[in-house]
């Protein structure tokens, strides 16, 4: 099986441009020059990470079918953009839109920027009229249900731009869970109910994979791990990061670390053999493994891979689907849970972490490597990488399932140096401050009912959650700047009624 790829190269989106034959072949061949320059800015703007691929002018209901077909039926085209650069009469675009089941951005631009005041003339005037054929498109998209993000402007315009690119972004994440595969190595945790959920309606809903697998198949494939390989992984472990004494080659412990490494080897021939592209486990499910999974976990999750603790399945989807739209990006994708609080008035800080399972893609500093007690699990001591996630702008989002659907709740918080060191807590951990305010933050995450696991992006922000729901049809709350507690309880009694009527009796 192929190496998981993390990375927008392989993905491109199709430029549509609308127009009809009423104003004869000079014009449409002007149409299509336009477009395409229109389509070349775009593909060359560095806001805009998937490759744009221009598509002949469109002009008739049955080309317009068969592109969206067309569109559906190739996997590494991840959306369309369409433009209505003339007036292109929505009728005919019924059965495209109906048929297709890519994500949709509605291009509302024009090809120039200034009007040309002393030569406009109605040759001009039946070109240039996007103003005009774009409002019949919105119009028929709306008749229509159809989802879609619109984004208007110039597209020499960095704004645009930008617009562009979080939306491609979200739609590349879109792919990826679409064609994800999550291996689940135990059940969720005893009792929990936030991590339930339903796997049927989630492929209905994501097109992700869940499914189950005994602890130890993946045992098995750790005991496979060939002691060259492990002495191999083992120098990495040495060159790469900090390691503790006790665990180098004559240390102590070192055995716990050839342990720590064959896990991550077993992990990964299991994910490529299989075609996995995320993965749970569970502390209270480890068979014959020697210890926790720690380690080769937060190393798979760096490289991009899904994970969620304690059989949380939902999260590892978020991790997965963050991670691909956050590619090429400065900073990272990981699980994460809200352990404690730092409650000084007016200076309120989350800290953030797990019991081992945090990725190092949230840090630039060189983590150390270190064998800590774990006091759960019942099996040998776990190794794992301690550090603290660079300071910046983030995301933490949660996925609940509410019964009828699935609920996303996206917090925007930034990340902050902890106030003083933490020599005693050996986890990889974040501290964050959440938009509002902690008050704010906190009172409308619970009655959200959002989960306690959560993803935490330092890559990407709310602007690509955003999109990612509206593409997926999806539930999001967001809990940002502009959030008060009232308005908050508003928005979810509202939810509450539109997404129940919406899904009909």
């Amino acid at each position: 099986m192929p190496k998981l790829a993390t990375s927008l190269d392989h993905y491109e989106v199709w430029f549509l441009t609308g127009s009809q034959h009423l104003y004869g072949e000079e014009t449409l061949r002007q149409v299509a020059e336009q477009s395409q320059a229109i389509a070349r800015e775009l593909d060359a703007a560095a806001d805009v990470p998937v490759k744009i691929v221009w598509k002949p002018v469109l002009t008739g209901s049955n080309e317009i079918r068969r592109i969206a077909l067309d569109a559906n039926a190739a996997d590494n085209v991840i959306g369309l953009i369409a433009w209505m650069h003339t007036f292109s009469p929505a009728k005919m675009w019924i059965a495209g839109l109906d048929a297709l089941r890519k994500p949709l951005l509605h291009l509302h631009t024009q090809a120039n920027v200034d009007l040309p005041w002393g030569e406009i003339d109605f040759d001009f005037m039946n070109l240039n009229q996007a103003a005009h054929g774009d409002r019949e498109f919105g119009y028929i998209q709306t008749r229509l249900g159809v989802a879609r993000k619109t984004v208007v402007g110039h597209v020499s315009n960095p704004a645009v731009q930008a617009q562009v690119g979080t939306w491609q972004r979200a739609a590349a994440g879109w792919a990826a869970v679409h064609e994800l595969k999550l291996a689940r190595f135990g059940d969720n945790m005893r009792y929990v109910a936030v991590t339930e959920g339903d796997k049927t309606e989630a492929e209905l809903r994501f097109g992700v994979q869940v499914n189950t697998w005994g602890v130890n198949e993946l045992a098995d494939a750790v005991d496979a791990a060939a002691a060259s390989d492990i002495d191999d992984l083992v120098a990495e472990y040495e060159d790469l990061y900090d390691v503790a004494a006790e665990l180098r080659r004559g240390g102590d412990r070192h055995q716990s670390l050839r342990d720590g490494a064959a896990i991550e080897l077993g992990l990964r021939s299991f994910l490529e053999g299989g075609g996995f592209g995320a993965f749970t486990t569970s502390f209270e499910d480890l068979g014959s493994l020697t210890q926790l999974p720690g380690l080769g976990v937060q190393r798979l999750m760096a490289e991009g891979y899904g994970f969620g603790a304690e059989g949380d399945w939902k999260t590892a989807v978020l991790v997965r689907a963050a991670a691909v739209m956050g590619a090429g990006l400065p900073g990272g994708a990981s699980l994460m849970e809200d352990y404690t609080y730092h409650l000084e008035p007016g200076n309120e800080l989350i800290l953030g972490a797990h019991m081992l399972e945090v990725s190092p893609s949230l840090t630039d500093q060189r983590a150390s490597l270190e064998v800590h007690p774990l006091g759960i699990g019942g099996k040998d001591d776990p190794v794992r990488l301690v550090f603290n996630a660079k300071p910046g702008p983030a995301v933490v989002v949660a996925m609940s399932d509410m019964r009828d659907r699935f609920r996303l709740v996206a917090n925007a918080v930034e990340v902050v140096d902890p106030l003083e060191d933490l020599p005693n807590l050996p986890v990889g951990r974040a501290v964050w401050k959440p938009a509002p305010d902690f008050t704010t933050s906190t009172t409308a995450w619970l009655t959200a009912g959002a989960a306690h696991h959560t993803v935490m992006s330092t890559a990407i922000g709310v602007d690509v959650f955003r999109d990612f729901a509206e593409i997926a049809g999806t539930e999001l709350l967001v809990i940002d700047e502009g959030t008060t507690v009232e308005g908050f309880k508003n928005q979810v009694r509202w939810n509450n009624a539109y997404y129940r009527l919406a899904q009909g009796f």
